[in-house]
């Protein structure tokens, strides 16, 4: 019997030590189980959008392409195309030049009260600083409201929208470039890449005839109607400088 009740002791101790719980806080509570954290996905980066300028070989693919862009800001601004894209080629080097390129700044607007990208370039003095754009359209769009909204341009809009010779002189006088020389630069690209056409796109001119007086010669009747020379003899298809009396020459109206 002894050996009998040692034996059940020995069991009795054996199973009720074999039972654990655990105690937290207090309160007998199971063991929690582990539950493994799910891995998220990485976002995808949006891509940023990216404009594509075609490739500019010479200043006639400069004038095709940002032509139009300088017409719709005539349109809304009343600054002549002409002159528009005059300065986008001279300040520019034709879209290549290192504030083109890098920075889409056609017009070398530099970074009065500007909070906007920058970029740092030599000019009259040594990394001064200048405007930096997305997008080429966006140069023109703040080359219209720089002179617009600039009240030492405001004598501007009260010229002629088709006197580009005036503008080109006005810009200079209200400090636009310190070159003595800016204003024949910005005619002379006018009338060599006959930017005025684009003037008379946006005006929808006609036009209209006019007899030779005596006296005349093409270069004062292109005082006297603000039309180049070269355009008279192009739209008269003029094979020299001689003009007869009464003769009948085409001038844009």
């Amino acid at each position: 019997m002894k050996k009998v009740s040692l034996i059940l002791a020995i069991l009795f101790l054996t199973f009720s030590c074999g039972t654990k719980r655990v105690i937290y806080n207090n309160k007998s509570e199971e063991p929690k189980k582990e539950v493994k954290a799910k891995k998220e996905k990485p976002k995808k980066k949006k891509s940023k959008k990216v404009v594509r300028v075609p490739k500019i070989l010479n200043t006639e693919d400069y004038v095709k392409y940002y032509s139009d862009i300088a017409m719709d800001e005539m349109i809304q601004f009343g600054i002549p195309a002409s002159i528009t894209l005059a300065q986008g080629i001279l300040e520019s080097g034709a879209g290549k030049g290192r504030l083109a390129v890098e920075a889409n700044n056609h017009f070398g607007i530099k970074c009065h009260d500007w909070n906007g990208k920058k970029i740092f370039h030599d000019d009259d003095e040594k990394q001064e600083c200048f405007r930096k754009y997305d997008n080429p359209e966006y140069s023109y769009r703040d080359h219209s409201l720089f002179l617009s909204n600039r009240g030492r341009y405001s004598f501007l809009f009260d010229l002629k929208k088709d006197d580009y010779k005036q503008w080109a002189r006005g810009l200079k006088k209200a400090g636009y470039a310190t070159d003595p020389k800016y204003p024949q630069k910005l005619i002379d690209l006018v009338e060599r890449y006959e930017l005025y056409k684009y003037d008379s796109v946006v005006l929808k001119k006609k036009n209209k005839s006019y007899k030779v007086k005596r006296g005349d010669t093409l270069y004062s009747i292109s005082e006297k109607f603000n039309m180049p020379v070269k355009a008279i003899i192009k739209l008269n298809n003029l094979e020299g400088d001689n003009l007869e009396v009464g003769q009948t020459l085409m001038i844009k109206k």
